[in-house]
């Protein structure tokens, strides 16, 4: 039983030790010390590997949900308080992926979660181009009128898909790279799900940073978050860029909605637990800094779990919120400061 430690082998040699064998042999209640010694060793070790990727998940949703507010919040300097609602907006079209696989190509259904990864983005962009072109244009350099109007704008999406689809928790079907998992050591189980998230974020990552680093467009969203008059004075094209960013960094919540599928409710309030979190990372990772999001997103993510199971999932963000606070006033500019031009 040793040998193949976990919480039920622990219960079970703790029971031998009422056994009359433990009494009358030495050596047996000798070997039985040892072996609960090196079981409750593993199980402690298996149980700090479990929180350990507990919180690499709910960090990996937690970049996903954060690295397009800090795009946008960087570059215009717009609090959008409906980005949880694009997560919603990319759950929600990945569901429309599934119901289209189901009905036109069962065959190929546990593909729908591979297919749904352009399909959410592409959808939660383009309402973000059109949140940018029909209000946010109208109210750059007045940030109280650009959080309210976000604001109405997360009401009205909760709504509008209360009252199109309902207020239900959607059933998606797990195919089987995100069901199930593989026992690692003790009682510590990798699940499929929490490692879609984790390797889906790595992979947003890097697809982030190319598009930043190397193409024409990173360019300029890089140029106009240094110094958005200079770059007008040399021709950029401010206006599109901020749209194209816009789009971007709603895109990005969209793939948070994919990778929250397998792993969370989905239901139109589903975004609104994640605001508050994005822009907490945003803030202590330094405005405009993806690196600087990923490592708040960490930080965050892990302290989260790490604290939860001591005082309660209120408490936790409590105290992460408060040593936030005491660090900002340490550091106001966050731990990776924006580059800026003046």
């Amino acid at each position: 039983m040793a040998a193949a430690p976990s919480g039920a082998a622990l219960a079970r040699l703790r029971a031998l030790r009422s056994e009359p064998a433990a009494a009358a042999d030495l050596a047996f209640a000798q070997a039985l010390d040892v072996g609960i010694a090196s079981v409750e060793r593993a199980v402690r070790i298996g149980d700090g590997l479990a929180i350990l990727y507990n919180g690499l998940s709910f960090a990996s949703i937690l970049f996903m949900a954060a690295a397009g507010l800090a795009i946008i919040f960087g570059l215009m300097g717009v609090i959008n308080l409906a980005q949880g609602e694009f997560i919603m907006l990319g759950a929600y079209a990945t569901f429309g992926v599934q119901e289209a696989f189901r009905r036109l190509a069962p065959s190929l259904l546990d593909l729908y979660l591979i297919a749904a990864i352009p399909v959410a983005f592409a959808a939660a962009a383009l309402v973000g181009i059109v949140l940018e072109a029909l209000v946010l244009r109208h109210l750059y350099r007045r940030p109280l009128m650009s959080l309210l109007a976000t604001w109405a704008v997360s009401l009205f999406l909760v709504n509008l898909v209360r009252v199109a689809v309902g207020t239900q928790n959607l059933q998606f079907a797990m195919p089987p790279y995100v069901s199930g998992g593989a026992p690692l050591y003790a009682d510590f189980v990798v699940t499929w799900n929490r490692l879609f998230a984790i390797l889906f974020a790595a992979a947003t990552l890097a697809l982030t940073l190319l598009v930043l680093r190397r193409t024409p467009l990173g360019l300029d969203i890089r140029a106009v978050t240094q110094n958005r008059d200079m770059a007008a004075c040399l021709g950029l094209p401010t206006r599109r860029i901020d749209r194209l960013a816009f789009g971007l960094g709603s895109g990005l919540a969209g793939l948070a909605g994919v990778a929250l599928c397998p792993i969370y409710s989905v239901n139109p309030g589903m975004g609104s637990g994640f605001v508050i979190d994005a822009f907490m990372v945003v803030v202590l990772g330094g405005v405009g800094s993806l690196m600087g999001t990923l490592v708040a997103a960490l930080g965050i993510g892990g302290a989260n779990v790490l604290i939860e199971p001591l005082s309660g999932a209120v408490a936790a963000k409590v105290i992460v919120l408060v040593g936030i606070i005491l660090f900002l006033q340490r550091r106001p500019e966050g731990l990776f400061a924006a580059r800026r031009r003046r």
